[in-house]
């Protein structure tokens, strides 16, 4: 993928403002964006806490769709294909409470190249699961904060010939 960051920050703004809301309201940031790994940061502040001063669930939620969903976005723009993207199940599995800054990690970069593959040369809905980890590295480093699995689901959007 070839998109800097500077221009991925601005598309997932972009796509937030005008699609998704939520996601804008958030602000979340791209720190990595390669073939393998996607890393979203998402700094806790009022919008983003709850009555605990912990990240709410709901942007654990939006973090977790960015860095899984973002990746797939940016890999089928840079094959010059469009895709259908939803996330059709989620489960979470929160194991402490993120007081700081979280930092949301997939690394299910070869995974979504195969699923792009197989809906490209198939035409068929391709359902995957993918992880992604939440941190806070300001507070434990590396140790998780919470878990997601998300199942995405791919489908290629034929292009409209001309006649």
């Amino acid at each position: 993928m070839k998109q800097s960051l500077q221009h991925a920050n601005r598309m997932l703004a972009l796509f937030g403002f005008f699609k998704v809301p939520l996601i804008w309201y958030c602000r979340p940031k791209i720190l990595v964006l390669n073939e393998e790994q996607v890393q979203i940061k998402i700094r806790t502040r009022r919008r983003t806490k709850n009555h605990l001063n912990s990240m709410y669930f709901g942007t654990l939620a939006i973090g977790a769709d960015v860095a899984g969903g973002f990746m797939a976005m940016s890999k089928a723009e840079a094959r010059g294909e469009k895709i259908s993207l939803a996330f059709k199940a989620v489960t979470g599995e929160f194991l402490k409470r993120p007081e700081a800054d979280v930092l949301f990690t997939c690394v299910d970069g070869h995974a979504i190249d195969e699923m792009l593959d197989e809906t490209i040369s198939t035409g068929e809905r391709v359902n995957r699961p993918v992880k992604i980890t939440a941190t806070c590295p300001s507070i434990s480093g590396d140790e998780p904060m919470a878990i997601f699995h998300l199942t995405l689901s791919l489908k290629m959007i034929p292009s409209k010939k001309s006649a």
